[in-house]
């Protein structure tokens, strides 16, 4: 599954909400003349499923914003700035509309390439 988006986690992001970058903005399911405003039920790594209060910022860049229920993600995945957040979706037949969500940390860079890790498997790397 190829992810529709990914973001370098901001000093906001960690302590307030997540902006979704907006050309992910297609990817979520607003209604047209709602308040823009949705609950998704998206699944981590592990098969945990986060429920996370989806709105969509107005203005002249409307963008995806994760308000209720992402702190609680920040904190349970202990994650910082500089952690990297990709979002998947699936389409299923008999499923539906399958969110998925993993973050990466950079643990180090080796011959010119950043090695990202899961933030799941950190202590197998003794980070």
């Amino acid at each position: 599954m190829k992810a529709f988006s990914s973001k370098v986690l901001t000093q906001t992001d960690i302590e307030r909400r997540f902006s979704v970058p907006s050309d992910a903005l297609q990817y979520f399911p607003f209604v047209e003349g709602d308040d823009s405003l949705v609950d998704l039920k998206i699944k981590d790594t592990e098969g945990h499923l986060w429920s996370f209060r989806c709105k969509c910022r107005k203005g002249p860049y409307p963008k995806p914003v994760l308000s209720k229920g992402w702190l609680e993600f920040v904190h349970g995945k202990r994650l910082r700035v500089g952690d990297k957040v990709y979002l998947y979706k699936k389409e299923d037949e008999v499923a539906g509309v399958q969110f998925r969500i993993a973050v990466k940390r950079k643990i180090l860079r080796l011959m010119g390439e950043d090695i990202w890790v899961a933030v799941e498997h950190l202590h197998l790397y003794g980070v």
